[in-house]
């Protein structure tokens, strides 16, 4: 299950595990203009962990989701009339 709110600056996605116990902590997902962040809680250390991923790299991972295994690079167009480096 998970729930999707749209708030001030960011749409926050909830992961809700449902699976078989033992289950695991919700899993919140923040998507701001510049980043996304994925948080969960770990009771063993009473901590929220923090992942923080770029733009790109959450489309990196969006892609890798149904790649086979080996090394890639993804090659992006660049925007608006800007050219590459």
């Amino acid at each position: 299950m998970f729930t999707i709110e749209h708030e001030f600056d960011s749409t926050v996605i909830t992961l809700v595990d449902e699976g078989e116990k033992p289950l695991l902590e919700d899993v919140v997902i923040n998507s701001f203009a510049e980043c996304v962040t994925l948080e969960q809680y770990d009771a063993r250390t009473d901590t929220v962990v923090r992942i923080t991923l770029s733009p790109e790299q959450l489309q990196d991972l969006a892609m890798a989701l149904d790649l086979p295994e080996g090394v890639y690079q993804i090659r992006r167009e660049p925007q608006n009339g800007q050219s590459g480096s």
